[in-house]
């Protein structure tokens, strides 16, 4: 078949179109080909269709040119949900499922279901399935909070938040803390690579080789990290391990977030601070580690790096860590703290008192 430039041109632009189906794009690409003479079983292996499927979508694009690759509808037109429906899916999705379905969250067939048992309304779970996509609902996922109980957690937020919204001029804030029990897992056989087509595959039941202490420093103005790795946690390598983070900034005003963990506190500690005026400890509130910046970065290095490795001992870990933190300063930016401290605290109340009018609706 013979194409004008400006078929060629439309073609072309359906095929690179981000918003076309897959499907419509390789109709366009069976034409295209065909159109450049190339012979149909070349084609049609090209594309993975048959020989008549090849003549059906030139002859339906030379019959009625870009809208003939279109999927035509054969079924009469679907009656519409009444709003009504709509509005009762979407109130019964943002809620708790009844107690007597014994059910801890919707699926979309278990909320078909019971509109149809209930209330005798009849609508397909792949409709409720929509809905939930067009409002941005998701009720199989589950969240997690905790309210802390620390006297002073108004003023240790605002204090942090402070040093992340607004730092000193000319100072440094250093984020620490440390992940324990980082275990050295190793899988019973070997892990079979990805490979095209296939993804990684690995056994289900695992060795332990041991575990490691990784302490972590991060830079919040440059997102840069100071790590090591310890075979226990106490005071001692705490104090080793921050003379090392604060090393690099010798001179300048230090300022260091970290939790009340004991070994934080220790009079060797207290000594050295008092030896080193130019370094300021700020301590989280108590259940408050998520105001702690190095938690985003010891979430990364989780889900990067060490859930999914495989260690024969705990120095391949290690090594592991060690590279991992490599990488990231070759390319490290920082976090950007966005939330002031009244909008966390006006947050929390509202926790607070949802918190006390389920436990009053429970206790009734």
């Amino acid at each position: 078949m013979m194409l004008t430039e400006t078929q060629i041109a439309e073609l072309r632009t359906v095929i690179n179109s981000r918003g076309v189906p897959a499907v419509v794009a390789t109709r366009a690409r069976i034409v295209l080909w065909m159109a450049e003479g190339k012979r149909r079983k070349d084609v049609a292996a090209l594309a993975g269709v048959s020989l008549p499927t090849v003549d059906r979508w030139v002859d339906r694009y030379a019959g009625n040119g870009l809208a003939g690759l279109e999927d035509g509808s054969h079924a009469a037109p679907r009656e519409q949900v009444p709003a009504a429906v709509r509005a009762r899916i979407l109130a019964l999705t943002r809620a708790t499922p009844p107690v007597e379905t014994g059910l801890s969250h919707w699926s979309s067939r278990q909320l078909a279901a019971y509109l149809k048992r209930t209330e005798g309304v009849s609508v397909s779970w792949h409709y409720v399935a929509k809905l939930w996509r067009d409002n941005d609902l998701k009720p199989h996922r589950q969240g997690t909070f905790k309210l802390s109980k620390d006297p002073r957690f108004a003023e240790k937020v605002a204090d942090i938040v402070g040093l992340y919204l607004d730092p000193p001029g000319g100072a440094v804030v250093l984020s620490i803390d440390e992940k324990t029990q980082v275990q050295a897992l190793d899988r019973t056989q070997p892990l079979l690579p990805m490979d095209f087509g296939v993804t990684e595959q690995r056994t289900h039941d695992y060795k332990r080789h041991g575990i490691a202490r990784l302490f972590a420093a991060l830079d919040v103005a440059t997102g840069q990290v100071v790590a090591d790795c310890q075979p226990v946690r106490d005071g001692a390598r705490f104090l080793a391990f921050l003379r090392k983070a604060v090393k690099p900034h010798a001179g300048k005003e230090i300022h260091v977030v970290l939790d009340n963990l004991s070994t934080h506190n220790t009079p060797d500690v207290q000594a050295w601070l008092a030896a080193n005026p130019n370094v300021t400890f700020h301590f989280t509130p108590t259940g408050g580690s998520w105001l702690n910046m190095i938690e985003i970065w010891f979430g990364l290095i989780t889900r990067q790096s060490i859930r999914r490795g495989t260690f024969t001992s705990v120095n391949a870990l290690i090594v592991r860590i060690r590279d991992y933190v490599q990488h990231w300063n070759t390319d490290a930016k920082p976090f950007i703290w966005t939330a002031t401290a009244d909008e966390i605290l006006a947050k929390v109340r509202w926790v607070q008192t949802s918190a006390k009018q389920l436990v009053n609706n429970n206790t009734r």
